[in-house]
């Protein structure tokens, strides 16, 4: 009898001990609590954490920040898998609006008329970097060029279509430039340094430009147009065409071995992109709640005038806990030591002020 009593009672004793370790399984696995994201990289995180992936897409802009910052990252957090797709800052929001990415990256913000559509509710703005967008160019003969806000938005817009226009050796008194003619490269996706470069011409050309502002703009057909896909692809359409002029941010421009001309600036100076002048226009820009803001045509001698924004966007409140410590925990890097590689990437970092904001609303991170 104590023997029958004894085989029946271990089945018992042996499904309480699965139960017991299913349940510490169960707690090491998406559940487990995250390292603070005040931590540094190179920081440990407690040994019962889990492996956690954060996808995100969009800006090309700061793509080489994204890859520099995401390569130092997993290196410290092994346990965090970090992915970045490009596409153009339209795609980023798009994908973040669908809950397809964790985040996006993005150099401008979401419209008014599109808030209703995102999936997950509301999203917090985090600004990463400031950086110029170069007017690059492709002259024969043409080392060193010069252009004034309304020669640059009547190249763009068609309207002067030879390279030894009036307008343009009006800002080039020394130079010998061709006849050639103009060929305008421009983006072919949805893209934040569309929306920022169009914004620069309109606000800063005395009304030379007529096409308005946006991520995408309906750019001439008559002429010799062409449009590339991303920062890369105007980049190398530019290298390869002779008589070729188009907006590319400086790192892109550099890494082609473009060359590309100093803009007139509202003190009437002419600066060269640089991200020393990119700085320069981040100094007394206003800064609205959201913690959005613009940095085109920005006041100083120094200011380069074409330099503009970058934002990593995520939701406020995060259907998975692991992923948004893990997401703190990445624009803690971001916003912290991330910022000292910029320099090397011909971006600028952000202002203290700013940065101290942009720590400060981690918090709301839900």
């Amino acid at each position: 009898m104590k023997t029958r009593i004894a085989i029946l009672a271990a089945p018992l004793l042996l499904g309480a001990v699965l139960t017991s370790c299913g349940k510490k399984d169960d707690a090491n696995t998406g559940s487990a609590k995250m390292s603070e994201p005040g931590n540094k990289p190179g920081d440990k995180k407690p040994a019962e954490a889990g492996p956690v992936s954060l996808s995100a897409s969009g800006s090309t802009f700061q793509k080489a920040f994204q890859e520099v910052s995401m390569d130092t990252f997993m290196k410290a957090h092994p346990d965090i898998k970090l992915t970045y797709g490009g596409g153009g800052s339209g795609k980023g929001r798009q994908d973040l609006s669908d809950m397809v990415v964790d985040f996006a990256g993005s150099d401008s913000a979401f419209k008014d008329a599109d808030k209703a559509k995102i999936k997950g509710g509301d999203v917090l703005y985090f600004p990463i970097l400031l950086g110029p967008i170069s007017v690059s160019y492709n002259v024969s003969g043409a080392d060193k060029l010069n252009l004034s806000p309304d020669t640059l938005a009547k190249i763009m817009q068609g309207d002067i279509k030879k390279w030894n226009d009036p307008a343009i050796l009006a800002d080039n008194k020394d130079a010998k430039l061709p006849s050639d003619d103009i060929t305008v490269v421009h983006r072919a996706d949805g893209s934040g340094t569309t929306d920022n470069f169009t914004k620069y011409l309109d606000a800063a050309s005395g009304g030379a430009w007529k096409l308005k502002s946006g991520s995408t703009v309906d750019w001439p057909t008559a002429g010799k147009v062409q449009a590339g896909q991303g920062n890369g692809g105007v980049a190398q359409i530019v290298k390869s065409t002779s008589g070729a002029i188009g907006y590319v941010d400086l790192s892109d421009a550099k890494a082609a071995g473009l060359k590309y001309a100093s803009i007139k600036n509202k003190a009437g100076k002419f600066i060269e992109p640089t991200a020393t002048s990119a700085s320069a226009a981040g100094d007394g820009i206003e800064v609205k709640d959201d913690l959005t803001f613009s940095a085109l045509d920005a006041k100083g001698d120094a200011a380069y005038p074409i330099t503009y924004q970058s934002w990593v966007i995520v939701y406020a409140k995060q259907a998975n806990p692991a992923k948004g410590a893990a997401l703190k925990q990445y624009l803690t890097y971001l916003l912290g030591d991330g910022q000292k590689e910029l320099a090397a990437l011909d971006f600028a970092p952000l202002p203290k002020s700013l940065q101290d904001k942009a720590t400060a609303q981690l918090a709301k991170i839900q």
